[in-house]
């Protein structure tokens, strides 16, 4: 599976309708619902703000909503084009505005399909690397060696906060978290527990 680097946003005109498509980063149902939430609040004028949304490592969590279109005609073919994009842990919402003529059924599959469509292309993605934070505290002589070692693995959000000790927390790939961890307590020969979260 596949996730976004960067928010992005996309916008096609079917007819004089707008379609406005913003794809968003999330993690959970809760957060794809409350992102959902504030752009209803954003475009309180728009006819409707359809959406669908994935997220999971394996993308097993995923919802949609017509929001007043006629059933079957937003949700779920914004919901398909997502789903074969092979990406998670998104919403894509698409706010249209009503430009006087009706699309029918047909017509609003396609502009709701080619919406998503349309963000989608504009969106770099990366794989997704499950990561895990850890924690632990040093003193001052073992964390140079520790920090030696780092230069070997990709760590992210490193913060380092100094007093008679070190605080260390960061991130890393969960397939490195053992090494890691039995690494620095065989510099610190076992003085220092390294908190996993």
């Amino acid at each position: 599976m596949k996730v976004l680097v960067r928010e992005n946003t996309a916008e096609i005109n079917v007819k004089n309708s707008r379609f406005i498509a913003e794809a968003f980063i999330i993690k959970t149902q809760a957060q794809a619902r409350e992102k959902l939430h504030e752009q209803k609040k954003r475009y309180p004028d728009a006819s409707h703000v359809c959406h669908c949304f994935v997220c999971g490592k394996d993308g097993q969590t995923n919802g949609m909503s017509d929001d007043g279109e006629p059933s079957g005609t937003a949700g779920r073919p914004m919901l398909d084009v997502l789903k074969g994009s092979g990406i998670t842990n998104i919403l894509i919402t698409v706010t249209r505005y009503f430009g006087g003529t009706l699309l029918g059924t047909g017509g609003l599959v396609h502009a709701y399909s080619d919406s998503v469509k349309a963000v989608l292309s504009t969106c770099a993605t990366e794989e997704l690397v499950e990561k895990s934070t850890f924690s632990f505290t040093a003193d001052y002589h073992d964390y140079q060696a520790i920090k030696r070692l780092f230069e070997n693995y990709k760590i992210e959000s490193l913060e380092e906060n100094y007093s008679d000790s070190i605080n260390v927390t960061g991130k890393i790939q969960k397939i490195q978290v053992s090494e890691l961890t039995s690494q620095i307590q065989d510099i610190s020969k076992g003085k220092i527990t390294v908190k996993i979260e």
